[in-house]
């Protein structure tokens, strides 16, 4: 099935209003914490211009530490990087665990590692990247990259987000790091992958997140080596298994950046544009299909948001909200702000209506969730 062209003319529209050129440079760190294992690694970033060790751009952008796949150098990811930089970010790959015998544990501390070591460079005046790190992070990578990446999240619970592309189970246990990971997170899977099928690696992780905004978007027709650039290695074990692909690696990362980059906005930027422009493009794709326990628009004005069991209405002066469901019905619900802290807990009995006073909450985001028991959460995103 192909990707309807609504999303393949966003997705060059993303990139036709691209702001950065993309610089480079290859960095080196010593772990003292591992018997000081060196951890090296490619950088990519916003740039003054193209090209290897050139300025860094003004500006404080996001880091996002990517793992690549299995006996996988980072240059299979050029299409990854290339597409992602430009909107402001800065990518750093390690090079490390190539071998054919990698140390997924080692690999996961690598890519928590690196964020922290780039958020010691922001710190650095020395450093080309002083006063260039944002506060805001994320973990990422593809394959065995994207298994690790939940180790990392599980090792470092500063990380603001994950993002994964066809993630395998690792040793330790993706799966069971995911259960300790409670990070906003964004899980992509291919329908025809032969190598990590999603029923064995990525639903298991996603099934098993313990955060409260996490999204499922599996991608019709989808293979596992198409996540990256044609890769010798990926495709000669891909080659022994079926189903084949569907349709092309252009069209299979196209759907990648149409959903990844406003959902990297959202979740680490603040931008409540790109949280709708997300939302609305679940609702209205085709080529994939996904799952979600939250909801990535944010209710500002006299505005309503639902989810599968309730509305929400905020108030034209958001001095108060209205909690409908469609029956009288037993739940709770619990406020908090942007940084978790819990603000209020209510259990409400047998209504189909309750009113949230706001009054007395300083301009900001906020998060509502509503349990039911026996089913899945409802999460609301609410700007005061």
């Amino acid at each position: 099935m192909k990707l309807s062209t609504t999303l393949i003319l966003l997705f060059f529209a993303i990139n036709l209003m691209a702001q950065f050129p993309i610089g480079s440079r290859t960095l080196s760190f010593t772990d003292p914490s591992r018997s000081n294992r060196n951890v090296t690694a490619e950088v990519y970033y916003p740039a003054t211009s193209a090209g290897a060790n050139t300025t860094v751009a003004t500006g404080e952008f996001p880091v996002l530490a990517f793992g690549h796949g299995f006996v996988m150098s980072v240059s299979a990811y050029d299409l990854v990087w290339q597409g992602i930089v430009p909107e402001g970010y800065i990518m750093i790959l390690p090079t490390t665990e190539g071998a054919i015998t990698p140390n997924h544990g080692n690999f996961g501390r690598d890519l928590a590692f690196l964020i922290s070591k780039m958020r010691d460079e922001n710190m650095n005046a020395s450093s080309p990247f002083f006063g260039k790190i944002a506060a805001t992070s994320a973990v990422m990578g593809h394959s065995m990259g994207g298994g690790s990446a939940f180790l990392a999240a599980e090792y470092d619970t500063t990380i603001t987000a994950i993002a994964t592309l066809a993630a395998a189970n690792t040793n330790p246990p993706s799966i069971a790091a995911a259960t300790n990971v409670a990070i906003p997170a964004l899980v992509f899977a291919g329908v025809n992958d032969c190598v990590t099928p999603p029923a064995q690696h990525q639903i298991p992780m996603y099934d098993s997140l313990a955060t409260d905004c996490k999204t499922y978007i599996s991608i019709n027709g989808a293979s596992h080596c198409q996540f990256a650039n044609s890769n010798f290695f990926c495709s000669t074990g891909e080659a022994t298994c079926q189903p084949a692909a569907t349709i092309s690696r252009t069209v299979q990362l196209n759907t990648v950046f149409t959903y990844l980059l406003p959902w990297l906005d959202y979740q680490l930027k603040a931008d409540t544009a790109a949280g709708n422009n997300f939302q609305t493009l679940l609702l209205g794709s085709s080529g994939i299909s996904y799952e979600q326990n939250c909801s990535l628009t944010t209710v500002s004005g006299m505005e309503e948001l639902s989810s599968k069991e309730f509305s929400l209405i905020l108030q034209q002066n958001a001095e108060y909200a209205i909690l409908r469901t469609d029956s009288n019905i037993e739940f709770s619900i619990l406020l908090s702000d942007i940084s978790g802290r819990i603000l209020m807990t209510q259990h409400i009995s047998n209504s189909n209506e309750y009113h949230l006073d706001l009054s007395n909450l300083n301009e900001g985001f906020y998060s509502l969730n509503v349990k039911v028991k026996g089913k899945t959460d409802s999460v609301f995103k609410i700007l005061r």
